[in-house]
């Protein structure tokens, strides 16, 4: 087959990542200080007399961020549930060397520029360190197994993605992302939280799914399953924060009808997605099931539209399992050692590889149109599609240049990967990566069910949405991205897209190279011709 991924060592990738989101920590942690619009101020509207007010209708709290993280260890936390139905309690598990503390959750959302709305407060919770985490053989699963510290009640609360902040006496704060479900998705867009994802990047206790205590190079002591029974390290939602939060302000700015879930939902309801308008998946959404792979298809050919807003999404294949405190809580992918997977030679459908590679090959292409191709690299955005119907009113030109949207990780149309057709290529980015000069390409293709996918092809697409500045991203980028994600919500809210925007196959016109280029030294450019 002439597809293919680079071979090479994965912890690279991890601390490639690493030094990117230390590049933007700081950006992240001010992003509840983005400048309000003029509509966005202190007073909100008043309740109408004709009907109940929207949710983001309502006062917000602008002061929702962590301002102070303390010592490493001075206020953590976790959930012990990823996802709840509104009015179903989350057990909240709680350890700080202050003598209390206490919890606030918020909603995420537009709230007039404040971005978030305050549901609920405890009251003060007496505070006390747990017991260190458990480190369980053959996997290095961490585990923190500790008591429960209170229970979070949720009556009343609306759909949506939640950030409880946890405050210790001390000052010390930090974040547990936890997602209120929505029961049915009929009608509406359906936000999808990628917590898989959150948990293989998660080091905290010392190990993830690319190194152990030694760090990058330590790959060998990897993790092989990781637990949700335990916090997330630096802020408690660091990849929430910079991958999705602002996906979620946009949606629900523009007054959409919005449905929120996590991919483990996904996993376990095959009609959950059943009537939705589109499902949209965030900025790295790198670890699927195959459940949850196939109830996404499925939806797909049923005419649910998909916009996949980064790139890397689906690259690994990955199995649940449960942990002490319930179902789903334990993400397992062996990937290059997938020989040890016990399900290999048993199940090889479920032998957590990449979904490219061996033993039951099933590149991602195939539903999201790109193919993961390397990382790390900074490149312009070049727009090669300017007439597509999701660039409407942004002003773009054939060749207009968007600084430094393309990284870290990026796609490209692979023709050598099963490709749905028609497929519009819509950028067509020129790039070095590892050496060698390829493209990242942002596309979109109609489904015979009639929905219509699109793939940003860059993991900085929902970052660039305002508020950071790092890698030449500036605030003519943020209009662009912002002003082409609100037509694709508003055009996949109205239903199956293909009819009414069908896509305008343009493959064979830009003569896209089949194979991997990285891993064959293959320069791809120059010249660059659009």
């Amino acid at each position: 087959m002439v597809y293919g991924v680079t071979m090479r060592p994965a912890h690279s990738r991890r601390a490639f990542l690493g030094l990117a989101a230390a590049a933007i920590s700081s950006a992240v942690a001010a992003c509840s200080k983005l400048t309000r619009s003029a509509g966005g101020a202190a007073g909100t509207p008043s309740p109408s007399r004709r009907g109940p007010v929207s949710e983001n209708s309502l006062a917000g709290d602008p002061h929702w961020n962590i301002r102070h993280l303390g010592a490493r260890n001075a206020m953590i936390g976790y959930a012990g549930q990823a996802s709840v139905l509104p009015g179903e309690a989350i057990t909240l598990y709680a350890s700080t060397t202050a003598r209390s503390f206490t919890v606030s959750a918020f909603r995420m959302g537009w709230y007039g520029g404040d971005l978030a709305r305050l549901l609920w407060r405890s009251g003060t919770v007496p505070g006390h360190r747990q017991h260190k985490p458990v480190v369980i053989s053959p996997t290095n699963t961490v585990e923190a197994r500790w008591e429960p510290s209170l229970t979070v009640p949720t009556h009343g609360w609306p759909e949506g993605s939640y950030l409880l902040r946890l405050d210790a006496e001390s000052g010390a704060q930090r974040f547990v992302p936890v997602t209120v479900r929505s029961a049915s998705t009929t009608g509406k867009i359906v936000i999808k939280n990628g917590i898989e994802t959150w948990q293989a990047y998660n080091a905290w206790g010392g190990y993830d799914l690319y190194h152990g205590p030694g760090g990058a190079a330590d790959y060998s002591n990897r993790s092989l399953a990781v637990s949700l029974d335990r916090p997330y390290d630096a802020n408690g939602a660091f990849m929430f924060l910079y991958h999705e939060r602002k996906l979620i302000e946009l949606a629900e700015r523009l007054g959409l009808p919005v449905a929120y879930v996590t991919g483990m939902d996904i996993d376990a309801d095959p009609h959950l997605l059943d009537g939705a308008s589109a499902l949209f998946s965030l900025g790295h959404d790198e670890y699927w099931t195959p459940p949850e792979r196939a109830h996404v298809t499925a939806a797909r050919n049923a005419g649910v539209n998909i916009a996949f807003l980064g790139a890397n999404c689906m690259f690994r294949r990955t199995r649940l399992a449960s942990t002490r405190l319930g179902e789903r809580r334990l993400v397992i992918c062996y990937k290059t050692s997938y020989l040890q997977d016990p399900m290999y030679g048993k199940h090889n459908a479920l032998v957590t590889s990449d979904w490219r590679e061996p033993p039951n090959q099933d590149p991602e292409s195939s539903l999201t149109g790109t193919l993961y191709e390397s990382n790390p690299t900074d490149a312009d955005f070049v727009v090669a599609s300017p007439d597509a119907w999701m660039f409407a009113g942004t002003g773009v030109a054939k060749g207009t240049r968007f600084t430094g949207l393309v990284g870290i990780e990026y796609d490209r149309v692979n023709p050598g990967a099963p490709v749905e057709r028609p497929i519009q290529i819509l950028s067509h980015s020129p790039l070095t990566c590892r050496g060698v000069n390829s493209y990242s390409d942002s596309a979109y293709y109609t489904h015979r069910g009639g929905a219509g996918v699109f793939n940003a092809g860059t993991m900085r697409w929902v970052a660039s949405f305002g508020g950071l500045h790092a890698f030449g991203l500036n605030r003519r980028t943020a209009a662009f991205t912002k002003a082409t994600t609100a037509n694709l919500l508003r055009g996949f809210a109205d239903g199956p897209a293909a009819a009414k925007h069908p896509a305008h196959d343009n493959l064979d016109a830009m003569q896209e190279w089949a194979g991997d280029p990285i891993a064959a030294q293959h320069n791809l450019w120059p010249p660059v011709v659009l």
